[in-house]
């Protein structure tokens, strides 16, 4: 009986391995800083057709997204998130947009511009 079982368990896990055989995980940057951003990044990613899991970390400002590579693409749910108002890699949220959201949520933007201050320094 418990072998029995036990190929049948084994079969079923071939089985799952075989459907989810599209699916991709990939890691990627989101600027964000609290709980809220989380809620937001993760809805926004989810929203997209083919995304089955996401999951952002405010410590590494770093998401893991679960996706159906026949359904959807990274590009695809990077433009999502960047449209909520989190800025990714790949693709930048407008300003419009990451003006309205909440003032705990405004993640410094200003990397781009840190290089210039940082030559003109200290000046006394």
């Amino acid at each position: 009986m418990k072998r029995k079982m036990l190929s049948l368990l084994t079969m079923l896990l071939i089985g799952s391995v075989a459907v989810f055989a599209q699916s991709k995980t990939e890691k990627f940057e989101v600027k964000g800083n609290c709980g809220m951003c989380e809620k937001r990044i993760e809805k926004a990613a989810t929203s997209v057709e083919g995304v089955s899991k996401a999951d952002w970390d405010k410590e590494t400002k770093m998401a893991k997204v679960v996706f159906d590579e026949s359904e959807t693409s990274l590009d695809d749910i990077q433009k999502a998130i960047a449209k909520a108002g989190h800025d990714t890699g790949k693709h930048k949220a407008s300003d419009e947009v990451y003006d309205k959201l909440p003032g705990c949520c405004k993640y410094d933007r200003s990397e781009k511009k840190k290089d210039s201050d940082d030559h003109h320094g200290h000046q006394h």
